[in-house]
């Protein structure tokens, strides 16, 4: 059974930073696209970045582009998301996802497992 765990959201103010993570169990993780997705108050989840296997490719929603890095490890079964100069629109529940294939996805149905979320909240 998949298991996805994100950590790392939290409070901040705008322009902060915050990293989350996402430890990834019962697959075999260097094979699987990984990503992150969001989801606001009262709207829908949203794509954000996700990764190819090795790492070597990745893809930015337009709004994160140049604030937020998604990087991997697949020693630790672990990816990431680094997020710098935060805005308040950027306050979201923030998803793992594992893909069904090991390519880049960007969309809900590229993705097969999920996370429980963390919540991102950055004040003004």
């Amino acid at each position: 059974q998949v298991q996805l765990v994100e950590s790392g959201g939290g409070l901040v103010q705008a322009g902060g930073s915050l990293r989350l993570s996402c430890v990834a169990s019962g697959l075999t993780f260097s094979n699987s696209g990984m990503g992150w997705f969001r989801q606001a108050p009262g709207k829908e989840r949203v794509f954000v970045a996700a990764i190819s296997r090795s790492g070597g490719s990745t893809s930015y929603a337009d709004s994160v582009k140049g604030r937020f890095t998604i990087s991997r490890d697949n020693a630790k079964n672990t990816m990431y998301l680094q997020m710098n100069k935060l805005k308040p629109e950027d306050t979201a529940v923030y998803y793992c996802a594992a893909g069904r294939t090991f390519f880049i996805a960007t969309t809900e149905s590229g993705f097969g497992s999920w996370g429980q979320g963390t919540q991102v909240t950055v004040s003004s």
